[in-house]
């Protein structure tokens, strides 16, 4: 009887050890109900006004696909490399287990696991630490597992659970992000590839060593001939099958780096990081592809021109011994495995010969031999290693310059038809300058185009709105809108002479002088701002009154704060690119200023509309202001400082900005339906060099992003509002032309506003001195002809 009472309390305490443990064990397992709800993490995607994707923000870049879309040999690769019994067993195969040992005490070495893969997927919820409690754990969640769910659910989750290395999630992901398809394409070959990865996908992964994943396919291979899913010849077919490794990638994805930061901080303030990198949401842009691709492509040449008519600064780096070279020409090569070269795309080369007599460098990359020759090596014969713009000095031998060795930076100009040719090549360097452009939709207020800088990677910051910089001239509109509603006309006549203003608590005097220290005397408002005349913008702003200006200025979109002072005339207030680019975009709106506008919907992973935004914009100035002032920024481009952007070939409005420093370039200006605006200069803003205005160093920015862009476009004029009317005038007296006119001109005025009074003939010197004060010294008078001149 004793024993038995013993032996009853030993099964207790067995019995009671078991409950504890196997309680110990589940108290945090993930719930059942968890997993047939189980929401793996997703991508977010951004997408372009046109559905193109262009972003992505991800923990787990995965994209989950049914078990109908992934062929069966796919399945069977998996079920022969991690789990042959897998339809036969409930969650731990003991004869898995068992085999595996065998196997891995032949070897001496661990060859084959015993995991199953209802275990592979338990242990994908779980944490990763070490232990014998989390294998455990793992085991009763498997069997927990396959008693709720389906064996195909239980593939299901597994095959989009994975991870294959590359940054790739579940089997639709890797077989994009290895071999550039979907998942119902893949051949045997590359299906045994990637069944063979997830076992250690660093190790295996075929951009690190292709070797090493061959052996691994074949290992596949073996297995599902061992298992009978496949004959033995359709394994040898399949191993020696070249496999071609394209990852794929949206000729659109990436493609505005700065304008996908400004959506994922939006996102990740509204929605949280959870909704974000896991959520996968549909986030629906304002973006125009085309418009970006011309205005990465016109920042980048923009820039590039800036720096190389400054000279070369040097080699990136000077290889020495033949182990360097080979280890770049190696690195090279394995990075074309899967981006091959393109055409106008640049890459570090490497200097093999240098050519002094004939001016030539031979370039290789990678183990691809190029050459170049001409104007394409010519520009760095200006030496420059002082870093400095204004620094260059001329250097005629070359062989001075570069030496083999030497890495540089190159362009393939164009892909010759077989690879074993010589490749054209253009000699670069990375610019030390940066700069920035935005587009808008002036109706809508849509972002189109947004750079923020010469290279995402190496800086974040976005100088299309966050940079604060001196506009320089390419304010002189806003004072000049503020003028117009203040009965100024663009036949109004203001006096381009000498200013002198004291400074009393400074004790000196203000002299402001206009870019060529000249005068040119009685002056058009129109002559004044196309010519972009300092004296005259300060006399005009004198005269309406700063504080008319400052609320014109926030009326027009200008939320910085501006000086209270006549600098304002000279653009010395600085301003965000963004703030230039929505008061440029309010004049060409005929007055309606748009709120600028990144998103118009967004949705969550089931398709639910989270938020839609529609176009936003306020009537601030009348319709007839705003198109005098886009006339009048016509002749900026028809005869004045921004004569360059003529080559358009189409109506456009704009405006050059220079600081009085050159630390400052800019062009702002539009055609009917889109509004840009582009800045260049140094983070650290210093000077830009020997005559780097805005019309030589951003407007040819403006240029070719506006041609890009409107390429293919009908060419459309600027619309008339009413309440307009033009009159025949005298451009020497501002007045009605007479018979006796030389050279009239139509010019554009608001209803009722234009002179009445002849012109006489009047010359300009004997034109009313407008705010002209007595500096000693009669003002230098120039004839205006229709030359560029610098600003």
């Amino acid at each position: 009887m004793r024993l038995l009472r013993i032996l009853g309390i030993a099964a207790a305490g067995i019995i009671l050890i078991i409950l504890s443990a196997y309680f110990y064990f589940t108290r945090d397992l993930p719930s059942l109900g968890t997993l047939e709800e189980y929401h793996p993490n997703l991508v977010t995607n951004v997408y372009s006004h046109d559905g193109r994707i262009i972003g992505e923000f991800y923990i787990e870049r995965r994209v989950v696909v049914p078990l109908s879309k992934i062929p069966p040999h796919l399945i069977t690769a998996f079920l022969a490399a991690e789990d042959t019994r897998f339809f036969e067993h409930e969650g731990i195969s003991y004869i898995s287990i068992l085999r595996a040992m065998f196997k891995n005490m032949l070897a001496g070495k661990v060859v084959q696991g015993g995991s199953t893969i209802t275990q592979q997927l338990a242990k994908s919820f779980l944490s990763s630490e070490r232990k014998l409690s989390r294998k455990v754990r793992e085991a009763i969640l498997a069997y927990r597992i396959e008693k709720h769910l389906t064996k195909d659910e239980i593939l299901t989750l597994y095959l989009n659970q994975i991870y294959f290395g590359n940054g790739a999630y579940g089997v639709q992901t890797a077989a994009e992000s290895y071999f550039g398809k979907d998942v119902h394409d893949l051949d045997l070959s590359e299906a045994a590839l990637l069944a063979g990865l997830p076992k250690a996908p660093s190790k295996y992964s075929p951009y690190a060593s292709m070797e090493l994943a061959r052996k691994r396919q074949e290992f596949v291979l073996e297995r599902m001939v061992e298992e009978g899913f496949i004959t033995a010849e359709d394994a040898a077919k399949a191993a020696s099958k070249k496999l071609k490794l394209r990852p794929r990638k949206a000729d659109s994805l990436g493609i505005a780096p700065y304008f996908t930061e400004n959506i994922r901080i939006y996102l990740e303030e509204k929605y949280g990081q959870e909704a974000l990198y896991k959520g996968g949401l549909e986030v629906h842009t304002t973006l125009d592809v085309e418009a970006q691709k011309a205005a990465n492509i016109a920042v980048r040449d923009g820039l590039r021109e800036y720096d190389k008519r400054h000279g070369y600064r040097g080699t990136d780096a000077t290889l020495k011994t033949r182990e360097e070279t080979d280890a770049f020409r190696a690195e090279a090569d394995k990075k074309m495995l899967y981006d091959p070269l393109r055409e106008g795309e640049i890459y570090k080369g490497l200097i093999t010969a240098v050519n002094s007599r004939n001016p030539a460098i031979m370039v290789d990359i990678g183990s691809r031999h190029g050459v170049v020759t001409g104007a394409d090596l010519e520009w760095a014969k200006l030496y420059n290693p002082s870093n400095t713009p204004n620094g260059g000095r001329p250097e005629p031998d070359i062989s001075k310059i570069f030496h083999a060795g030497d890495v540089v930076e190159v362009m393939v100009k164009y892909m010759p038809p077989q690879a074993s040719m010589i490749l054209p090549l253009k000699l670069e360097q990375e610019p030390l300058a940066q700069a920035a452009l935005l587009a808008i939709e002036p109706e809508t207020g849509a972002i189109r185009a947004m750079v923020g800088g010469a290279d995402f990677s190496k800086s974040q910051f976005n100088r299309a709105t966050q940079a604060l910089r001196q506009p320089g001239s390419s304010f002189k509109p806003i004072i000049y809108t503020a003028a117009i509603d203040r009965n100024y006309t663009p036949a109004t006549i203001v006096m381009d002479s000498p200013l002198v203003f004291d400074e009393t608590i400074k004790e000196t005097q203000w002299r402001p002088r206009n870019y060529d220290e000249q005068f040119e005397g009685p002056t058009t408002v129109r002559e004044a701002l196309a010519r972009s005349r300092n004296i005259i913008t300060i006399k005009v702003l004198k005269d309406i009154g700063i504080d008319h200006v400052l609320n014109y200025a926030r009326l027009l979109g200008i939320n910085s704060p501006l000086a209270r002072d006549l600098s304002l005339a000279l653009g010395s207030s600085a301003v965000t690119l963004e703030e230039m680019t929505t008061a440029f975009a309010t004049l060409a709106n005929m007055g309606v200023r748009p709120e600028t506008m990144y998103i118009t919907k967004v949705a969550d992973r089931s398709g639910t509309v989270l938020e839609e935004d529609r176009p936003f914009s306020t009537p601030v100035i009348s319709p007839e202001t705003a198109y005098i002032m886009t006339s009048l920024l016509q002749s900026v481009i028809e005869r004045g400082t921004g004569m360059r952007a003529r080559a358009l070939g189409r109506p456009a409005a704009g405006k050059t900005g220079t600081t009085n420093n050159l630390n400052d370039a800019w062009f702002m200006g539009y055609v009917p339906g889109l509004a840009a605006g582009t800045w260049l200069g140094y983070d650290e803003e210093r000077e830009l060099g020997r005559g780097e205005t805005g019309g030589r160093a951003a407007l040819p920015i403006w240029l070719r992003f506006m041609q890009g862009a409107t390429a293919g476009t009908p060419i459309r004029s600027f619309p008339a509002p009413e309440g307009i009317e033009f009159a025949r005038i005298d451009p020497a007296t501002g007045l009605l032309a007479s018979s006796a006119t030389e050279d009239p001109v139509f010019e554009v005025f608001k209803a009722g506003t234009a002179p009445k009074e002849v012109s006489v003939g009047a010359a300009r010197d004997s034109s009313p001195d407008f705010f002209m004060m007595d500096t000693g010294s009669r003002p230098k008078t120039k004839k205006a002809e229709p030359l560029e001149p610098e600003d």
